[in-house]
């Protein structure tokens, strides 16, 4: 029996690993793949093209992507149009994009298939590889091996490559609000990253229920879906920002997003470049591509609405696994009626007491008590310790997989030693306790998110176990391993999840998850004898990989650390100042901040995270020729004064960031594109960001109470501070790279105007 245990035992550990290993196709390099077929390496050399350069709008390299991709749909013989033009977006964001349209032509009337993806890169630093070089390079070599296949699909394909994605949507704004083609799509796949690698995860966009999308999906059949309905349901209710979604809200258009989030560290830096980019991530991108081009370009597109929701979730061998809504309550009854009946056999059977049962929710509060501290204040702890880590603005650290496996490694020592603690108390009587916490989340969730309510289904192996135990004095250790399968199948990979895609802050998600999985094998760790020896162990193995982690913790060439320097000149103050966001200095921004350096009182242009500066001193002036702003009209109308700017950089730029005091506009424009009232409305202090190509002018229109006082402030910034002659600045060290998300490398202007 000892064997047995040990041997089931490895089996669960192997159970976990698969259902990490499962999620997605292993990709084999020269490998001999049929022109019909998907290539990762065709689809890499693709890659490799598109991110040669960072090639954000405006940028340099901009042009030469989207005039590689033109070439490609040329090369494949479709006729390829360009739709150019301004727009602002939600958000107040002007850019002019341009986007790629091509379209195959299908046999029958009915609505098409869009496949989607973004060309531009953030601004400044990244190359794109994977955001979005991946998806438009998914598509590329999907379209050719479609092609390739010379069968005409029933439903015409739309092949979108969007502009301006990183700075508003404003490519995908642009053709569903403008371009007739909008109009004919009946469903958008969209390729997606917000990192380099690991699983790509199914996310949907729909006004109404999943449930038609869900089982046409099944029906494509894709081999490694990865996909379940907690996050559908978090994803509505967040702010998503992807392409898809201004189909969605523009268009009421179906769609599925294909986005993969691990190594987010990557995300938007330096860092997303081709040889990053995860080989078995791409592949799986090709792996949803092509079964589902098969799929919906013969497909009836024009029903896929529906008014009902489906519980789905991915598993090894099953793939994907839905059922309706209505059956949330029922399996939720029935749990609660299994348990009862459960209690009512163990009471008669006197397997179980009140005594013990109460004795049981002692480890249960403990262990989910310690393991969500210790989860909760983990970033917190690992910033006092690495404070350089506050400068990686994902919150997610290079060694953040190791940082997981750290906290599981403590979680998995608490649970074991206290259950050790506590190995007096049979196991039927430790159990009653999980299985009532477990149906009060069960409960929750099925009132408060749905999407989640699949949780219910491990629960049944937990009640199982529950059976067994009342039932046999010795149960059979893989019996219990297999009822404990569904919950390790479904659970693990979620243990990775959080924290991987919302930063080491989530990590309490990590420590409780694995707690209440821990909970769900509770059947067969009851019966182990060895919980102290497996307690200790796991405890060396915190050590163990707490060290790893620590080894890891310094910055080098592999592991560059985020830095930042700007040079701000303010005319209103006629001052100059070096400035930086930076925590912790790096030598080569030191050298202009390190002893001088002295909090900042200014606020600085915008940014993803809400960043301030964190230290400016004084620099030498320079003559950094300020923008020509021109009146063009001051006039009154009725009760409100309308002004009309036109700003001309006089030196090149890529960024205008124009902000206002709190004045109420009724109305206002930036080259002749309105900005939505709702924005106006909700707005703080900014009021249009412009980001310019080929030096273009800014032209505001603003409509406001002639009583009141305007004031504007004008931020004009170029990404050019280490390349301008007229500065000294040394290259960056091979040890760090750029800070994301905030403005960088830059020379920044200030100017403010006032209108009394």
């Amino acid at each position: 029996m000892k064997f047995s245990r040990t041997l089931a035992l490895i089996l669960l550990f192997f159970a976990a690993y698969w259902s990490f290993e499962s999620l997605m196709p292993s990709y084999k390099t020269n490998e001999d793949i049929a022109l019909e077929d998907f290539s990762t390496d065709r689809a890499l050399e693709h890659v490799k093209q598109l991110s040669k350069e960072p090639h954000a709008v405006g940028f340099p390299g901009h042009k030469r992507t989207k005039d590689y991709i033109i070439s490609e749909l040329n090369t494949m013989g479709l006729e390829t149009t360009i739709q150019e033009g301004y727009t602002a977006g939600d958000w107040g964001n002007l850019s002019k994009a341009t986007n790629i349209l091509a379209r195959i032509q299908g046999s029958g009337k009915g609505k098409a298939l869009l496949l989607l993806s973004h060309y531009d890169s953030n601004p400044h630093s990244s190359y794109g590889a994977s955001d979005a070089g991946s998806g438009v390079a998914t598509i590329l070599e999907g379209v050719r091996a479609f092609l390739s296949e010379n069968r005409t699909p029933k439903n015409d394909i739309i092949i979108l490559i969007t502009d301006a994605e990183e700075l508003g949507l404003n490519g995908a704004d642009l053709f569903v609000n403008k371009h007739p083609w909008a109009k004919d799509v009946g469903l958008a796949l969209n390729f997606e990253a917000r990192g380099s690698g690991g699983p790509s995860y199914m996310l949907i966009e729909t006004n109404r229920g999943n449930g038609t999308l869900i089982k046409e999906f099944t029906k494509a059949n894709p081999k490694y879906p990865v996909a379940n309905s907690l996050m559908y349901s978090i994803y509505k209710m967040l702010p998503n920002d992807t392409d898809l979604t201004v189909f969605r809200e523009d268009g009421d258009i179906e769609g599925f997003n294909f986005a993969f989030i691990d190594d987010h560290f990557d995300y938007h830096t330096a860092l997303d470049n081709y040889e990053r980019l995860d080989r078995n991530t791409l592949a799986h991108q090709g792996s949803y591509l092509m079964p589902l081009l098969s799929y919906f370009s013969d497909a009836d597109l024009d029903n896929l609405k529906s008014l009902d929701d489906l519980v789905y979730f991915n598993m090894p061998f099953f793939k994907l696994i839905s059922y309706p809504f209505e059956w949330i309550w029922p399996m939720f009854g029935l749990a609660v009626l299994a348990f009862m009946l459960l209690l009512f056999t163990g009471f008669k059977k006197g397997k179980l007491n009140v005594k013990d049962i109460f004795k049981g929710f002692v480890p249960v509060l403990l262990t989910l008590i310690i393991n969500g501290l210790a989860g909760y204040f983990c970033w917190t702890i690992i910033t006092w310790w690495y404070p350089s880590f506050k400068d990686m603005l994902h919150g997610f650290t290079y060694n953040g997989h190791t940082y997981i496996v750290v906290y599981v490694m403590f979680s998995l020592f608490i649970c074991f030693y206290t259950y050790h603690k506590f190995r007096k108390t049979s196991t039927p009587n430790l159990l009653v306790a999980p299985i009532f916490i477990w149906l009060i989340i069960c409960g929750l969730v099925a009132q408060y998110l749905k999407g989640a309510s699949f949780f219910i289904v491990p629960l049944f192996g937990l009640l199982a176990g529950l059976l067994v135990t009342i039932s046999q004095k010795k149960p059979n250790p893989f019996l219990m391993v297999f009822l404990a399968l569904p919950a390790v199948l479904i659970y693990s990979p979620f243990i990775k999840m959080f924290p991987v895609g919302l930063g080491l802050k989530m990590m309490v998600a990590a420590t409780i998850f694995t707690t209440l999985l821990f909970f769900l094998v509770l059947p067969f760790f009851g019966q182990l004898k060895s919980k102290g020896r497996l307690a200790y162990l796991f405890l060396f193995l915190f050590f163990a990989f707490g060290i790893s982690s620590h080894i890891q913790s310094d910055f080098n060439e592999e592991r560059p650390k985020p830095s930042s320097l700007l040079y701000v000149y303010n005319a209103d103050e006629n001052s100059s100042q070096w400035a930086t966001y930076d925590h912790e200095l790096i030598s080569w921004n030191g050298q202009f901040l390190g002893d001088n350096g002295k909090k900042p009182e200014a606020k600085t242009i915008s940014s993803k995270y809400r960043t301030n500066l964190s230290r400016v001193a004084d620099a030498p002036k320079k003559d950094i020729p300020m923008p020509y702003v021109d009146t063009v009209m001051d006039t009154i109308i009725g009760a409100n004064r309308v002004i009309e700017l036109c700003i001309t950089p006089k030196r090149n730029v890529n960024r205008l960031e124009v902000f206002a005091n709190p004045v109420e506009f009724s109305k206002a424009k930036v080259n002749r594109i309105e900005l939505s009232s709702h924005f106006l409305e909700n707005r703080s202090s900014k009021l249009v960001t412009h980001y310019i190509s080929n030096n273009d002018f800014t032209e505001l229109q603003l409509e406001f109470p002639k009583d009141a006082v305007l004031e504007l402030t004008l931020y004009e910034a170029s990404n050019d501070l280490l390349t301008h002659p007229d500065f000294s600045i040394p290259e960056r060290p091979k040890n760090s790279i750029p800070t994301p998300f905030v403005l960088n490398d830059a020379i920044l202007t200030i100017k403010t105007l006032r209108f009394e």
